[in-house]
């Protein structure tokens, strides 16, 4: 049983059944399981393409360019990964925390989680903006970037990360109404700012009418612009109090206490995608020394993959809310058949996506790369290694959202270590440097880890202790309601 509340809890508490959503939330507790899924992860799946979308647009332009604008965005977009990964893993929290107190009704609760969340990922984003922005020409130079690709890697790396305050603010946003099962105003806010994206890359990249040309520069400067628009809208939302978290000054002052219960779940996660972030960087590293045109491919092939990505992270990110909502209410039973049926929607989706882009690699790197030449036969042997195991990553991605969903963020960090290495990164360097393969090598040692990923994933959903997993305790859900009562009868 619930321990009695305190009585200033009581009195600072809402009205309303404490367990009985808003009538603008739809309960994931109860109805299909397999339409709550579709109804969530599609308009996840529809976000995260527009957010894809983004370096696919830059990729676009900047490819008009040259081939070596192209290996300079390739330069920063995995050390860039890496740093947004580092603190854009923490929101995950607040997707995990929100869902399970939405599952239990908590209000009061809900609000100040938000709020403690997003001053949190807004101080990390400043530490690292700083970090990247100074150690620029050292991390390009570290990465391998020639002398004739390096000042236009400088330049778009530093525009980039200015952006990461921005970046930071809107993932926290999108992870909060994640966590509520709301989905659709993040997705209409991504649409809105990739098409004005793709409208400034042109423009600031050749100058068009009274634009400067300021090259691959220019499609950074793009994309921090709408970036900064997507975090300005989402924070308004919330300030008004839309879609079920209201922002309050009163909540914002620093809760130590509270603040490092989150990070301590949402620290795992941050580990686990830099983990992967790093294996992107290493991994570019070790094509640099096949020379610019490996480069390039790589690039392209690890945009391919990222859209491959792209429905397994909305799956995952669905199954999540709706295994921790479950597990919040108590339903154990159904947040396992969720995962169930999440798992078999993944492998069938994304084995039929990888057919068509096997059979229709080379038609893609010419969309990157329309001038042709080498490249385009670099990016289709790339492209045809990786995608007839899409279907596995899409196991992978979900089992690890289930996991998350019950608060285990440890389990996934740990598969995310071992995945690369472990296995990638030694298996690539073996075959690169020490077979005929040379930097083919390399493209396949991506889907012999991925399935070997996926397998490791089933066997902790399945022996693992997710099931005795909490992390909304009576003692953190009185330290959190008690803290939201204090602030609030402190506020004027």
């Amino acid at each position: 049983m619930d321990k009695p509340v305190p009585r200033s809890v009581a009195c600072a508490a809402p009205q309303a059944d404490p367990l009985k959503p808003p009538r603008h939330i739809a309960p994931l507790t109860q109805g299909s399981i397999s339409v709550a899924i579709i109804r969530l992860s599609f308009p996840i799946i529809i976000s995260n393409i527009l957010q894809t979308a983004y370096q696919v647009v830059d990729t676009f332009w900047v490819g008009r360019l040259s081939a070596q604008a192209v290996a300079a965005v390739s330069f920063c977009f995995p050390i860039s990964f890496l740093l947004i990964a580092l603190g854009g893993g923490l929101p995950i929290a607040g997707t995990v925390l929100l869902a399970q107190y939405t599952g239990r009704g908590d209000q009061e609760a809900t609000n100040h989680v938000a709020a403690q969340t997003l001053l949190m990922v807004f101080l990390v984003s400043l530490v690292l903006a700083a970090i990247g922005y100074t150690l620029a020409v050292p991390t390009m130079r570290l990465m391998g970037a020639a002398p004739d690709v390096l000042p236009d890697a400088v330049r778009f790396f530093q525009i980039a990360v200015l952006g990461f305050i921005f970046v930071f603010a809107f993932f926290a946003y999108q992870a909060l109404m994640r966590g509520r099962g709301i989905v659709y105003p993040p997705m209409v806010i991504v649409f809105i700012t990739v098409l004005i994206n793709f409208a400034l890359d042109p423009l600031l990249i050749f100058g068009w009418g009274p634009f400067p040309k300021m090259g691959v520069a220019g499609s950074a400067l793009a994309t921090l612009c709408t970036q900064a628009l997507a975090a300005a809208i989402g924070l308004t939302l919330m300030v008004r109090g839309r879609h079920g978290i209201h922002l309050r000054l009163r909540d914002l002052p620093p809760d130590f206490d509270l603040m490092r219960r989150i990070f301590r779940i949402g620290f795992p996660s941050s580990i686990e995608q830099s983990t992967q972030a790093l294996g992107m960087t290493v991994m570019t590293m070790l094509v640099a020394g096949f020379g610019t045109v490996s480069v390039a491919a790589y690039g392209i092939g690890v945009r391919v993959m990222s859209c491959a990505l792209v429905p397994a992270i909305g799956l995952s990110v669905a199954t999540s809310a709706l295994v921790g909502q479950n597990i919040g209410a108590g339903q154990l039973p159904r947040a396992e058949r969720t995962n169930t049926i999440s798992c078999s929607l993944a492998f069938i989706t994304l084995s039929m996506a990888g057919v068509l882009a096997y059979f229709g690699a080379p038609s893609i790197a010419r969309f990157f790369i329309p001038q042709g030449g080498s490249v385009i036969d670099e990016s289709s042997v790339f492209i045809r290694s990786i995608a007839l195991t899409f279907g596995f990553i899409g196991l992978q991605q979900v089992l690890t959202g289930s996991l998350r969903g019950a608060g285990d963020t440890v389990a996934p960090m740990v598969l995310a270590m071992i995945s690369l290495w472990v296995l990638r990164f030694p298996l690539a360097y073996v075959l690169s440097s020490h077979t005929a393969l040379h930097v083919r090598g390399i493209w396949y040692a991506f889907p012999v880890t991925t399935v070997l990923s996926a397998v490791m994933a089933g066997y902790l959903f399945m022996w693992g202790g997710w099931r005795e997993k909490r992390i909304i305790d009576e003692e953190f859900r009185e330290l959190v309601r008690e803290e939201a009562a204090i602030e609030e009868g402190s506020s004027f």
